[in-house]
């Protein structure tokens, strides 16, 4: 058997694929929440963060899905218990939050370096005000989505040390 092979069953070299992508969303997401709320009030952070920030959700966009798939197949084999169901339902709800991150986050790079330059030449006062609703939203996606980590992260702990560790 090939140790990086993936099997039809979400396995990577006989481990469960669930527990090794999920620290990827785990640790992706709030640092995209954070990038994304810095680069929309912070014009230095803004300028070298670049593309980084939209790219960086697009790859929570793909890795989310996988995780939920893999989570999904996971749960098919340690079976429906409550805390697992649970922590699954919390799983589902994460991909609308990093879609409404990518959004943002390429519309607010599409505005800062093509569209706030020419915008502000003629009315500085509607740069200002797409700026700051672009900076709402940022930190709206950006606090629902880490706040949706949080809560799956300890549905998950939960599923798997509640039995253990009370």
């Amino acid at each position: 058997m090939d140790p990086l092979s993936i099997s039809g069953s979400l396995e990577v070299a006989g481990l469960p694929l669930h527990p090794l992508v999920v620290h990827a969303v785990v640790v992706l997401t709030p640092l995209t929440a954070l990038a994304l709320v810095l680069g929309s009030v912070w014009p230095a952070a803004r300028r070298r963060l670049g593309i980084v920030t939209p790219l960086s959700a697009l790859l929570l966009v793909v890795l989310v899905p996988v995780t939920v798939a893999a989570g999904e197949a996971l749960a098919e084999v340690v079976g429906a218990q409550p805390a697992v169901v649970a922590h699954g339902d919390y799983g589902r709800m994460l991909l609308p939050w990093v879609l409404g991150m990518l959004a943002v986050a390429t519309a607010q790079w599409a505005w800062f370096r093509w569209g706030e330059p020419r915008v502000a030449a003629r009315s500085e006062g509607r740069a200002r005000i797409v700026s700051i609703v672009l900076a709402t939203l940022a930190i709206a996606v950006a606090a629902g989505s880490t706040t949706m980590v949080v809560l799956i992260g300890d549905s998950g702990a939960r599923a798997v040390w509640g039995g253990i560790l009370g």
